[in-house]
């Protein structure tokens, strides 16, 4: 069971980690930049929706459940059947994320190019600034 506390640290973990794989060069570390890229954004994802009291606490959001949805998919979307929740800019919110975990594929398991990594963390970025306004808004602060 992950306390509000407790996704504050692996936030910071996560975020402590993407700086020093950017600053040790973002193309040699592209495995550090897919795995804490992912997991940073189901840790943000998760905090969000403990702090508005959508999820209960014990309550863990699995990266593999955003696999992007198929265009004419008849059944809803593994997310959706996983966690059915609503709230602000949602569908943005699993948009980025979707695209984190199609990179985190590349970055983690493949050899990914020079634009694979750039997309990765500009989707990253947004990602967090979404968050970060939310957090600001229920009065919370993330490193």
């Amino acid at each position: 069971m992950t306390t509000i506390e407790e996704h504050k640290i692996k936030i910071e973990e996560h975020l402590e980690q993407i700086e020093n794989a950017i600053d040790q060069g973002a193309e040699t570390k592209p495995v550090s930049l897919g795995f804490h890229c992912s997991a940073c954004s189901i840790q943000f994802l998760e905090l969000y929706l403990h702090l508005k009291n959508l999820i209960p606490i014990g309550k863990i959001i699995k990266h593999d459940w955003f696999k992007k949805p198929q265009i004419g998919q008849k059944i809803e979307p593994l997310i959706e059947r996983k966690l059915n929740v609503n709230f602000p800019r949602k569908n943005e919110i699993y948009d980025l994320i979707y695209s984190l975990e199609e990179g985190r594929t590349s970055l983690v398991y493949g050899s990914p190019i020079k634009e694979q990594i750039t997309n990765t963390l500009i989707n990253f970025n947004n990602l967090k600034e979404i968050f970060q306004e939310f957090f600001e808004d229920e009065g919370f602060k993330i490193k």
